[in-house]
């Protein structure tokens, strides 16, 4: 595509259709390509490669964080709130936490409030174990506010410094989950005292513009502040990330792009253009 000789209409709409394919989204797209289209007029573009670069800069641009909010700082204790539906790669991606914030030297602790699951609760207590760090847990179907409640207060007493709670991904209705999700939220800002509290969206690479969707449900819940953006390891276009931080405003903070603990990086807004760049330009 950006091999062509000239720019028409035909390379604009194959360039469209390559951005949704890439699950880009048909209204970030066309807000995408209304600038670029822009900037080629001022600039009296004629190039195709020219508009990649424009496009490189453009997505680049977009997917960075204009928050003041900081991923997990490490000079004071931080509470991470993980929100995300079952199967996002959720429970992996708390390993993968645990695992980079223990070989920064910090003191990490685990809670199970995903109380629905049994399941769930014996993966975080199979993840604790196996990485070496505390898990506060309750029995299955018990209240996960109060997990909440118990492992902030036992943080506190272990001058642990990242406690990371895990929560339900599925109820018997949406509406349920997310009634449940800002009960825990509540509890977690009427108790933190003085941890920093942050509540981190795991999101499937894979799952395209469904991928918004749950951002936007999630965030209407308990006000998301970052996104842990799974399953960048095969396929998957990512696309979505594009949708996320443009029409909710929501930065993605941490990647992940394998199954095992170590495979997961944070998030660098240039290397990402980079890798959406190709898979638009087919």
């Amino acid at each position: 595509m950006f091999n062509r000789s000239d720019i028409d209409d035909e390379f604009w709409e194959q360039l469209e259709e390559a951005l949704i394919v890439s699950d880009v989204g048909l209204k970030t797209t066309m807000r995408m390509l209304d600038k670029i289209q822009a900037q080629v007029d001022e600039q009296s573009i004629s190039e195709p490669s020219d508009v990649k670069a424009l496009m490189r800069e453009e997505i680049s641009t977009m997917l960075k964080d204009r928050s003041e909010v900081e991923p997990i700082p490490s000079d004071i204790p931080v509470v991470l709130l993980v929100v995300g539906v079952n199967g996002s790669g959720k429970t992996t991606s708390i390993a993968k936490m645990v695992k980079t914030a223990k070989d920064e030297g910090r003191n990490v602790m685990l809670a199970a409030a995903d109380t629905f699951r049994a399941g769930a609760i014996e993966q975080i207590n199979i993840w604790g174990e196996r990485l070496g760090v505390p898990v506060i847990s309750h029995r299955p179907g018990s209240d996960p506010g109060a997990v909440a409640f118990d492992a902030l207060n036992a943080a506190r007493a272990r001058s642990v410094d990242l406690l990371i709670i895990d929560t339900a991904g599925r109820l018997h209705t949406t509406h349920n989950l997310m009634e449940e999700l800002r009960k825990v939220r509540g509890i977690v800002e009427k108790n933190s005292g003085d941890f920093a509290e942050r509540v981190l969206l795991v999101i499937d690479g894979t799952t395209g513009q469904n991928g918004l969707i749950q951002a936007r449900s999630f965030t209407d819940a308990v006000q998301c502040d970052g996104v842990f953006l799974t399953k960048l390891d095969g396929t998957a276009r990512g696309g979505v990330a594009l949708s996320i931080s443009v029409e909710l405003g929501l930065p993605v903070w941490f990647i992940g792009t394998g199954e095992d603990a170590v495979d997961m990086s944070a998030f660098d807004a240039d290397a990402f253009a980079e890798t959406v760049l190709p898979k638009a330009s087919i």
